[in-house]
């Protein structure tokens, strides 16, 4: 398993994580207090407004789990990879591709997301 691979399982357990402290914890670890995320429906940037968009995420798609969708491709200091979010044994109700940059202490500082599939 490569680097990546780690910060990619890291980074879908922190989107998974539903209890706010630990939540939290998770991301304080994994990404730079200048964290920016952007997606096609959400544009954040710091610890505070990421944490604040998985929570309403979750809240969103309730019960729903984020897992990969196949293997890291990483090369630098970034990586690509895809995620399904949906029930467990079941068609993913979304598909999503995100781009991950790590800043220069390893944690992530930009997310560059994408969704392949969602509900209309």
């Amino acid at each position: 398993m490569s680097d990546f691979d780690t910060v990619v399982d890291r980074y879908l357990a922190a989107w998974n994580e539903t209890d706010p402290a630990r939540r939290r914890a998770a991301i304080d670890a994994l990404f730079t207090a200048d964290v920016r995320y952007v997606d096609p429906i959400a544009s954040v940037e710091g610890r505070d407004a990421l944490d604040a968009l998985i929570g309403g995420v979750q809240q969103q798609f309730p019960g729903l789990a984020f897992t990969s969708g196949g293997p890291v491709d990483a090369h630098h200091e970034q990586g690509r990879f895809t995620w399904h979010l949906g029930a467990a044994g079941a068609e993913p109700l979304v598909v999503g591709f995100d781009v991950a940059e790590l800043g220069d202490d390893g944690r992530i500082r930009r997310v560059f997301g994408f969704l392949d599939k969602a509900p209309g």
